[in-house]
């Protein structure tokens, strides 16, 4: 109970225990019904809930008015009870109002669902919206998480650090918000992306465990799953292998997970390749099956010109699907396939009668046709996917279009973590400069047994990083980090970088590892995307305060505005007309 000079109970609070005793309830009107002449009964509401109250029908009281009601607690006539609610049972009657604020009537009722109201509206009041009980629930249980978080990196016996918000620009990794400097005139702060370099600079200087949920952002267009502001738990660690961290950080999302109500669910562990190569994407979903499978012996003798001669061929198996996948919308599928790179889409369902019926069957042999259905487990019903080309191209379409038709909405199903590991440590070449193009930034340490490959063959190059997954939903990354100079700077050659370029631009970074850096490595987990999927949310805006649309503004603010001409002449800083 948490009562106060003003009330003695809170809304959700009252049960027929109570009943006989006089209560003090404070709140917005949720509703009013007249009962009667002289009666209406008004619902009273606060975030933990609803009770009904008999009040005179003199009383002028309107929807979202702040009251402060007196009354006795009374067992609510049989008629009239409401086992949906918890306070159903009772009601609080003789009562006694004192109207402590009027209100207009709000853009949209509070009990609106979200999904009939415009989003834009939403935010615009975004006051209103979180009095919704959605809303309320999404926040505390966001609160929940970060408490649990918390418990659990400290019984660990991590230190929270804070770190700078102003910090100097790294521009090789995601865009910045850069901020200019008053007193430096042409100079400028970055925001931060991520407290990567202070935190390696942390273990550097012995604190060993560090954790910090950190406020982090990136000017990178936004999405469901992505805000320029965001929040991560973001945690370093000495003396470490990646398991090490894997144990830390799973620790403290189990925990998590127990505070927001969800079951136990163990976390699984597979490589990069094996999970490009079964499910076409490096964050895979494994609610469902359709797997990719490998159909390049099936068709290793075929005439059928598209796949003759193609490096992979694969496919996955739509189960289900053929009678509601229409030609319009297996043409969408081819052109998606199209869109991604691939040179085309094969597609055949499976008849009643175990027949495959495309206009591509007739190229393929009856043996072929047999050693297809065997692979991919055909039966009637069913809609295979065929990609041949390259193996990073048949994995990336057919992974996208297995999302596309058989992902489950983020609520449904069981919780499946992974842990995705052994990332290539280059992604391919650079066509102009001809060097490697690095996957993570490049203070990521090379898998020990691929070392030697660096200068030789740098594209079989793992490294010793790792994402968390759940449910198809990368909730961060993180890395065992480079601590030997003479490492880094291999890395930073074989990226073009020259040891005066990084004296340069990671001096202040690099010149510490001089006096004694131990092995460490850490991990930021996205606690937006792991209370969204808690909440059973699609989408990251409805368990963040106070969020900007999909195209960076805030309705309720207005920000992004201009600003005064005499502040951009203190930063010496002119503004030039939009490109045509």
């Amino acid at each position: 109970m948490t009562s106060t000079s003003m009330r003695t109970h809170q809304c959700g609070e009252l049960r027929p225990e109570h009943i006989g005793q006089r209560a003090t309830l404070t709140g917005w009107v949720a509703s009013r019904r007249e009962h009667g002449e002289k009666l209406a009964f008004v619902d009273l509401r606060d975030h933990t809930g609803v009770t009904q109250c008999v009040v005179d029908n003199a009383v002028d009281v309107r929807p979202e008015y702040v009251l402060r009601i007196t009354g006795v607690v009374a067992e609510r006539p049989a008629e009239s009870r409401n086992d949906r609610l918890a306070t159903g049972g009772i009601e609080l009657q003789d009562c006694v109002v004192e109207i402590l604020n009027v209100a207009e009537p709000p853009p949209f009722p509070v009990s609106e669902r979200a999904d009939q109201v415009a989003e834009n509206t939403r935010l615009q009041h975004r006051y209103i919206d979180i009095r919704r009980e959605r809303m309320q629930r999404n926040l505390r249980l966001r609160a929940s998480v970060n408490s649990a978080i918390r418990s659990a990196m400290e019984s660990q016996g991590f230190v929270e650090v804070e770190t700078p918000m102003l910090v100097p620009s790294t521009p090789e990794g995601a865009r910045e918000f850069i901020v200019p400097s008053r007193q430096q005139p042409g100079s400028f702060y970055a925001l931060p992306q991520s407290p990567q370099l202070f935190k390696q600079l942390l273990m550097v200087a012995g604190i060993d465990r560090y954790y910090q949920l950190a406020r982090c952002l990136r000017d990178e267009d936004l999405r469901a799953d992505r805000q320029y502001e965001f929040m991560q738990l973001d945690a370093e660690m000495s003396f470490v292998d990646q398991n090490d961290v894997h144990r830390a950080i799973g620790a403290a999302v189990l925990a998590a997970a127990a505070a927001a109500g969800q079951p136990e669910a163990a976390i699984e562990t597979m490589t990069w390749h094996d999970a490009m190569n079964r499910f076409g994407v490096d964050k895979p979903d494994l609610r469902f099956g359709m797997e990719l499978v490998d159909l390049t012996e099936v068709f290793g003798a075929t005439e059928f010109k598209a796949f003759a001669g193609a490096a992979t061929i694969k496919g996955i198996n739509a189960t289900g699907k053929a009678d509601e996948m229409g030609r319009n919308k297996l043409d969408g599928l081819t052109d998606k396939a199209k869109k991604i790179g691939a040179k085309g889409l094969v597609w055949l369902k499976v008849a009643a009668d175990g027949s495959l019926e495309s206009p591509v069957a007739k190229f393929l042999s009856d043996t072929e046709q047999g050693a297809l259905k065997s692979a991919l487990s055909a039966a009637p019903g069913d809609l295979l996917l065929i990609v041949a080309d390259e193996w990073s191209m048949t994995c990336e379409v057919l992974g996208t279009l297995r999302n596309d038709l058989g992902r489950p909405p983020v609520h449904e199903g069981p919780y499946r973590y992974l842990w995705v590991v052994d990332f290539p440590m280059f992604i391919g070449v650079d066509e102009v400069t001809g060097r490697p193009k690095p996957g993570h930034h490049p203070f990521t340490q090379p898998h020990p047994d691929d070392v030697e490959m660096l200068e030789t063959d740098p594209l079989k190059v793992r490294s010793q990083a790792y994402d968390l997954v759940l449910n198809g939903w990368e909730l961060g990354s993180g890395s065992i980090r480079i601590h030997q100079p003479e490492l880094q700077a291999r890395v930073f050659r074989l990226l073009g970088i020259s040891d005066e370029e990084a004296q340069k631009r990671f001096g202040f970074f690099l010149n510490p590892f001089k006096y004694g850096a131990p092995p460490h490595g850490g991990f930021g987990l996205g606690i937006d995307r792991l209370v969204a999927i808690f909440a059973g949310e699609e989408n990251i805006r409805e368990v963040i305060a106070f969020p900007k649309t999909q195209s960076g503004m805030d309705p309720m603010t207005n920000a992004p505005t201009p600003v005064a001409q005499k502040q951009l002449d203190d930063l010496g800083i002119r503004v030039l007309p939009p490109k045509a």
